[in-house]
């Protein structure tokens, strides 16, 4: 397979994988969400981060600063939600008038906490349910009463945003704070670069007239992608990813314990962890601090030995794919007895075989299959594989080199 290419796939292209044993060391790439935080904190801080991850989603939101900078009219978010969510209420704070567009499957992602909120707060919204959406006129300081079970990821967008303002704020969450392990990860970034958060029983109390200051800061390894080759290790052959801080505050960190849970086979050091293959078992899981790990515990669950329940996943019919369809739909071709539920699946495991896929111009979906494909029988194909760019664009050049065998081929 060609490691280079950058360019999304059409989708008359597909990868093709067959059964193969994953071994060796991967190092887990740059962590995508803690480089959004250090790209916007730098941009802030009024200079440019030197170093981060260069997937489609971070060179999303290195080129929506650069517009801002440059105070350009138009915000192109390509297809990141988190440039998108975190750079809105920024731009407000910073009384620029500007138009956020991006790509098709971005235009569908909610933004209705901001289209009630915003207004609330001297700021003027634009939007007809799907981009492009405007704003104009200066974001105010005050009190902000917002859902917390939609996306942690307008809680962030607020965190960035308050700290300029001239007055304090406060951020009330309405309903419990789902994915806050990723809100904590905005807080600490924010430390990095001189900004305080403090956190109080109903939200947070955030003061004005704070000043972003220059960091050294380097994102650390990112706990989302290892998952993908530890699931590797654990289903065909002996995996180690280097690279991961234990203590992260990433809520991916998790699929040690749940690997753990599925009776793994799993060593961790000081900045690494190793999985070889074992025999796993089925569980119960509330993916709702980690949706980004419910494809990978999928697939898992796919090759476990009795039923695998996923439940806390409403918020996956909201990513790039309808996360519980796709899967589903996938292990089924795979020959797996899976159904969705209201808030996540329930699979059977067994043995699944290699069938035809649709990747869904989703970067988990490919990549989580990609490993089923690693451990099941026969020959399986994957659309639009090239959907890996968008958070992980060095994935199959750590596949092959891990002993994994993939090839795309056009079907022109």
């Amino acid at each position: 397979m060609t490691g280079s290419k950058t360019s999304s796939v059409s989708d008359m292209e597909t990868v093709r994988l067959k059964n193969a044993e994953l071994k060796g060391c991967v190092a887990a790439p740059v962590s995508k969400s803690y480089a959004h935080r250090a790209e916007i904190c730098s941009f802030l801080a009024g200079t440019e981060l030197k170093s981060t991850a260069l997937s489609d989603d971070i060179k999303a939101t290195k080129n929506a600063l650069k517009a801002l900078r440059e105070n350009k009219e138009i915000i192109d978010c390509g297809e990141s939600g988190s440039t998108l969510r975190f750079l809105i209420p920024i731009a407000a704070a910073l009384d620029k008038a500007v138009t956020f567009t991006g790509k098709a499957g971005l235009s569908e992602r909610p933004l209705t906490e901001y289209l009630r909120l915003l207004p609330e707060h001297g700021v003027k919204c634009e939007y007809n349910g799907a981009l492009p959406f405007s704003i104009s006129g200066r974001l105010m300081p005050g009190k902000y009463e917002i859902m917390g079970d939609i996306s942690s990821q307008f809680i962030s967008g607020l965190m960035f945003a308050l700290p300029l303002l001239d007055n304090d704020s406060e951020i009330i969450l309405l309903t419990p704070l789902q994915s806050k392990p990723y809100a904590d990860m905005t807080v600490k970034t924010l430390s990095h670069f001189g900004i305080t958060i403090n956190e109080n029983n109903n939200g947070y109390y955030i003061k004005g007239n704070q000043t972003y200051i220059n960091s050294d800061y380097v994102p650390e390894g990112d706990w989302s992608q290892a998952a993908f080759f530890l699931a590797g290790g654990a289903l065909t052959g002996d995996v180690t990813v280097s690279g991961l801080n234990m203590n992260s505050l990433q809520g991916d960190r998790e699929i040690v314990n749940i690997l753990r849970l599925f009776g793994a086979d799993i060593t961790v050091s000081e900045n690494s962890v190793r999985v070889k293959k074992s025999s796993l078992v089925g569980i119960e899981t509330d993916v709702s601090n980690t949706p980004d790990l419910a494809p990978v515990i999928a697939v898992l669950a796919a090759f476990a030995k009795g039923k695998t329940v996923i439940r806390g996943g409403e918020r996956l019919r909201f990513k790039e794919s309808d996360r519980i369809s796709s899967v589903v739909n996938n292990l089924k071709k795979m020959g797996v007895n899976a159904v969705e539920t209201p808030c996540g699946m329930e699979i059977n495991g067994g043995c699944p075989h290699g069938a035809l896929l649709d990747g869904y111009n989703d970067h988990r979906i490919v990549m989580a299959f990609s490993i089923a494909a690693a451990a099941a029988e026969g020959e399986t194909e994957i659309t639009e594989p090239f959907s890996v760019n968008k958070s992980y664009p060095e994935f199959f050049s750590d596949y092959l080199s891990s002993g994994g065998n993939a090839d795309v081929i056009s079907n022109r």
